[in-house]
């Protein structure tokens, strides 16, 4: 099978309930397969709050890549060995998974990371930075004004967009915690 079809077949997966036979399907046109987009649940101000609390103090707000020659992404993450934290986030944001750690030692605890990307991660990030405090709040303010626009869904890049979206990473990847600042 090619990639472009193994990632459709992926795609309509999701399209298909249990039991239920992928030949009796409707064809379905873009927009259908547009609506079924997860989009992140609307937090309460505690939840994002605490879910802000947890990507400050364990977690990441960075760009990613998933494969070597792609452009990279918006990534929220949070890592724990306790994994009823991070049930808890995905439980409420509605989005993302949770994905095993590999232990470097056998005496090292068993640890987890929820993880959310692209544009579900910037819909987490319009709801919790506010209650950021670390230098993870400047990174979420950079992305949440730049990101979209740098980013074309299609991939195809113009050289200028290409040379500001460099720009762009290499400003976010740049900001970092300061020793001895506080927020």
């Amino acid at each position: 099978m090619s990639k472009g079809m193994d990632q459709l077949s992926r795609r309509l997966h999701h399209l298909i309930a249990p039991g239920q036979n992928p030949g009796a399907l409707p064809l379905l046109g873009v927009s259908a397969l547009a609506s079924r987009y997860r989009q992140i649940n609307t937090l309460s101000a505690a939840d994002a709050a605490y879910i802000g609390g947890l990507i400050d103090g364990e977690g990441t707000v960075t760009l990613t890549r998933k494969h070597a020659n792609e452009h990279r992404q918006a990534a929220v993450t949070i890592s724990s060995t306790e994994r009823p934290l991070l049930e808890f986030a995905l439980e409420k944001c509605g989005v993302g998974k949770i994905t095993n750690k590999r232990r470097s030692r056998a005496n090292h605890l068993p640890s987890f990371t929820y993880a959310v990307y692209n544009r579900q991660a910037l819909g987490l990030l319009e709801q919790v930075q506010p209650y950021l405090l670390s230098y993870k709040r400047q990174r979420s303010a950079l992305l949440l004004s730049h990101y979209l626009r740098l980013t074309p869904r299609n991939g195809k890049y113009t050289k200028q967009l290409l040379i500001e979206r460099r720009a762009f990473e290499d400003q976010l990847l740049n900001i970092r915690v300061q020793e001895g600042k506080h927020c």
